[in-house]
C-alpha cells in the first residue's frame, strides 16, 4: 500500500493523510469564536478543507499507521465538501470530529464501524440505515436539518445525541430509528426536535434519555414522539434536566449529565409539542414522567398497555390533552394530584397498579375525583382496582370509601325507580359502608317506637298473664328480635301492629348493617 498521498490531493490533503497515519488530530481552528463556529457564516478557505472522497478513501483504503502509531480519523474544524459515502463499507478506524461542517449529507448504511463521534458539527443529513458499530455513536451538539435515519441499526455501546438539534425530511420526520437495538444507554438529553422522534419497536439495554428534550410536532406529522413496543432495559426518562454544567461546558455532554435537578434548582423541562406514543412498551426498571405536554387537537398523551415496575407521573403543568392509560400494567404509581389532566382526558380502562405511592399528599376524595374525573361512563373496574391497591396497603377505611363512591356513580346509571331505591339506600345505611349511619337510624326508630308504645300500652297476649310492661325494652325487642327481653306476651292491635311490625323490618335491615361494619372493625383488629 502507497504511504504517499495522492499526486491531485491538495497540500491541505496531504497534511490530513499524515496526521491520519500518525493518529494526531488535524486541527484546523484559529482559535476565534465567529470563525470557528461550524453553524456560522464565516467562510472556511482552502486551508480547512477537505472532499468528502479523501476521507472515504482514508476510512476505506487508507495508509497504514505509522510505526508505533494507531491510524485514526481525528479533525477539528475542517469543512468537508461533497457528500460523504461510506456505504456498505467497513470502518476500522476509529473516528472523532469536532466542530467541523459537511456540505452535504452523509452516507454510512450497511456500513460496520468501531466508534464514530461527531461532536457539534454542521451535518445536513446522515444515512445510516443497518449501520453496526461496536463501539460508541455520538452525534452531541450537532445540527442536523434533514434529519437522521437509523432504522434497524446496531450500536454496540451508547448512542448520544444530547443538545442536538434536528430538522424533519419532507414528511416530517427528524429520526428515524424505527428496530434499532442500543445495547447500552441512549442519551438524548435537551435535545431539539423539529419533527417526529421516531424509535418504532427499538430495543434499548440501558436507559433512555430525554431530560430537557424539546420536541416540536409539525404540520405534516403531528406525532412528535413514536416509541410503541420499545423496550427499555432500565428507565425511560421523559423529565426535566438540570440547567448547571451544560452551557459552556467542554465536555461532550455537560457536568449536568445524567443528573436529576434538585427541586429548586433551575432546569429545563421536557416538553413536547404535539402527539406522544409510547404504548405497548416495557420498561424494565421505571416510566419517570414530569414533563409538559402541549397536546391540540388530537394529539395524547398514550401509555395504553406498557407495562413497568414503576410509573412516575409527576408533571408539574397538567397536560392539555388525552392521557391514556389503558391496559398498562405497573407496579408503584408514584404521581401527584396536579399532574393529571382535567376535564375527563384520562383514560383508565383497564389500568392495573400493585401499589399507590404518592409522590405529594393525595387524599382519598382526591383520588375519588381523579378516578370520577376519567370518564364520562361508569367503569367498576377502575374502583375495584383502586379499592384492591389500598386494601394491600392497608388502607380499609379508604377502599370502603372508593367502593362507597362506586355505589353512587353506579346510581347515575339505574332506572328512575332504582336510583330512587338507591338513594334510599344511600340515605339510610350508605349502601352498608356507613355503618354508623345504620346505628344512629337505629337509635331514632328505638326512640320514636318507645315514646309510641309509652302512650299505647298493648294487652297481654293471656287474660290471665300480665308481664310486667316496659315500652322501651319492647320496642328493643321488636328492633332486635333475636333477643329475648322478657316482652313476648304482649299482644299488639291496631295500629300499633303495624308500628311493631315496622320495628321488626327496620331492625333486621338496620341491625345487620352495624353487625357487619362491626365484624370489619374486628377482623382490623
Amino acid at each position: 500500500m502507497a504511504e504517499r498521498a495522492p499526486e491531485h490531493w491538495t497540500d491541505t490533503e496531504r497534511e490530513l493523510w499524515e496526521a491520519f497515519r500518525q493518529g494526531d488530530v488535524f486541527d484546523r481552528r484559529v482559535r476565534d469564536t465567529e470563525a470557528d463556529d461550524p453553524f456560522g457564516d464565516a467562510d472556511w478557505g482552502p486551508e480547512r478543507t477537505v472532499r468528502a472522497e479523501v476521507l472515504a478513501h482514508l476510512l476505506l483504503a487508507g495508509p497504514s499507521a505509522a510505526a508505533g502509531r494507531v491510524a485514526s480519523l481525528r479533525l477539528n474544524g475542517v469543512l468537508i465538501t461533497g457528500s460523504l459515502n461510506l456505504a456498505g463499507g467497513a470502518i476500522g478506524h476509529y473516528v472523532e470530529l469536532h466542530e467541523c461542517r459537511f456540505a452535504h449529507k452523509v452516507l454510512v448504511s450497511e456500513a460496520t464501524a468501531t466508534t464514530l463521534r461527531f461532536v457539534t458539527c454542521l451535518i445536513p443529513r446522515l444515512e445510516a440505515s443497518r449501520l453496526a458499530t461496536t463501539g460508541d455513536l455520538h452525534l452531541a451538539r450537532c445540527r442536523i436539518p434533514d434529519g437522521i435515519r437509523l432504522t434497524d441499526a446496531k450500536i454496540g455501546t451508547d448512542l448520544l445525541l444530547n443538545q442536538t438539534v434536528l430538522g424533519g425530511d419532507r414528511y416530517g420526520r427528524a429520526v428515524s430509528a424505527d428496530g434499532m437495538t442500543v445495547h447500552q444507554d441512549f442519551e438524548a438529553d435537551r435535545i431539539e426536535v423539529h419533527g417526529e422522534l421516531s424509535l418504532r419497536t427499538a430495543r434499548i439495554g440501558g436507559r433512555l434519555s430525554l431530560r430537557g428534550a424539546q420536541l416540536h410536532a409539525v404540520p405534516q406529522n403531528r406525532i412528535c414522539l413514536n416509541a410503541v413496543r420499545i423496550t427499555v432495559g432500565h428507565t425511560v426518562y421523559l423529565t426535566a434536566s438540570a440547567d448547571g454544567g451544560w452551557f459552556g461546558s467542554r465536555s461532550y455532554y455537560g457536568s449536568g449529565y445524567g443528573q436529576q435537578p434538585p427541586p429548586d434548582a433551575p432546569s429545563t423541562p421536557f416538553r413536547a409539542h404535539g402527539h406522544v406514543r409510547l404504548s405497548d412498551s416495557r420498561f424494565e426498571a421505571a416510566c419517570l414522567i414530569s414533563g409538559e405536554f402541549h397536546l391540540e387537537g388530537e394529539d395524547e398523551l398514550s401509555l395504553s398497555r406498557i407495562h413497568t415496575p414503576e410509573l412516575r407521573f409527576a408533571c408539574r403543568v397538567r397536560p392539555t390533552g388525552p392521557v391514556s392509560l389503558s391496559r398498562a400494567r405497573v407496579g408503584n404509581l408514584v404521581d401527584t394530584p396536579d399532574a393529571w389532566p382535567s376535564g375527563r382526558h384520562l383514560n383508565l380502562t383497564g389500568f392495573v397498579y400493585e401499589s399507590l405511592r404518592p409522590a405529594a399528599s393525595f387524599s382519598i376524595q382526591q383520588r375519588i375525583a381523579w378516578l370520577e374525573g376519567a370518564s364520562a361512563e361508569f367503569q367498576p373496574e377502575s374502583y375495584e382496582q383502586l379499592a384492591s391497591a389500598l386494601r394491600r396497603d392497608g388502607a380499609d377505611d379508604d377502599a370502603r370509601e372508593v367502593l362507597y363512591a362506586k355505589q353512587r356513580r353506579r346510581r347515575q346509571t339505574l332506572t328512575l325507580p332504582a336510583r330512587a331505591w338507591g338513594r334510599v339506600q344511600d340515605v339510610t345505611v350508605g349502601y352498608g359502608y356507613r355503618p354508623g349511619r345504620a346505628g344512629l337510624w337505629l337509635l331514632l326508630a328505638w326512640a320514636l317506637g318507645s315514646i309510641w308504645f309509652a302512650t299505647h300500652e298493648l294487652e297481654p297476649l293471656k287474660a290471665d298473664e300480665r308481664p310486667h310492661w316496659n315500652p322501651v325494652l319492647y320496642t328493643l325487642s321488636q328492633l332486635l328480635p333475636v333477643v329475648d327481653l322478657g316482652q313476648q306476651g304482649w299482644n299488639p292491635g291496631g295500629l300499633s301492629q303495624y308500628v311493631s311490625v315496622g320495628l321488626v323490618i327496620v331492625g333486621w335491615l338496620l341491625a345487620t348493617t352495624v353487625v357487619a361494619g362491626a365484624s370489619r372493625m374486628l377482623q382490623r383488629g
